[in-house]
């Protein structure tokens, strides 16, 4: 499944010279510029219980950095809870939006590198991919990515990665996805 990707130079060529025609021909698009596209990946962590453990948290953000290449932006908390000892302006996470360059290269790192790593992995569900057409994909345990080494894996955390589109609806949404190589339970 993955010989075909890995021979292409780079997701960006194979999405402008493959994908683009197969989904302007498809959805009977007049212009390329209005073909569905990946505009922009985010990788989020929540902290959860450790929000005031600042090892921890150095911890993550070394680990977001080498996932994407850039530092990480902190996310604060908008108002306090008391049932979860929180109060306002208190670090409660941390995001990296990826665009461009760093787009591509995270996203074909993810369909043939992370995707085979995942534990007990049997394909994305069409379910993950919103009404607007965004995929939403969450890891249990950051050592799927290749950067991260097990030996650096004291403390195991999850992430999330979104994948923003500019399409339409959930079937333009998915079959951009399809045609990327991003492997769906049949």
């Amino acid at each position: 499944m993955f010989n075909n990707y890995i021979n292409m130079n780079s997701l960006q060529e194979k999405y402008n010279k493959e994908t683009v025609p197969q989904l302007k021909k498809e959805f009977a698009l007049k212009n390329i510029m209005v073909a569905p596209r990946i505009s922009k990946v985010v990788v989020n962590v929540g902290f959860g219980r450790f929000t005031k453990e600042k090892e921890y948290i150095s911890r993550i953000e070394k680990a977001l950095r080498e996932l994407s290449g850039q530092k990480p932006i902190f996310t604060k908390a908008k108002k306090s809870i008391s049932a979860f000892k929180l109060r306002e302006g208190t670090v409660i996470g941390a995001m990296v939006t990826l665009r461009k360059e760093r787009m591509y290269d995270f996203v074909e790192k993810l369909v043939a590198i992370t995707f085979p790593r995942v534990r007990d992995f049997r394909g994305l569900n069409v379910s993950s991919i919103d009404k607007a057409g965004n995929l939403n994909i969450g890891f249990k345990e950051h050592t799927s990515f290749p950067e991260i080494g097990l030996e650096d894996s004291d403390n195991m955390f999850s992430l999330e990665v979104t994948l923003v589109t500019n399409t339409k609806n959930r079937e333009q949404g998915l079959e951009l996805f399809k045609l990327l190589g991003f492997p769906f339970k049949k």
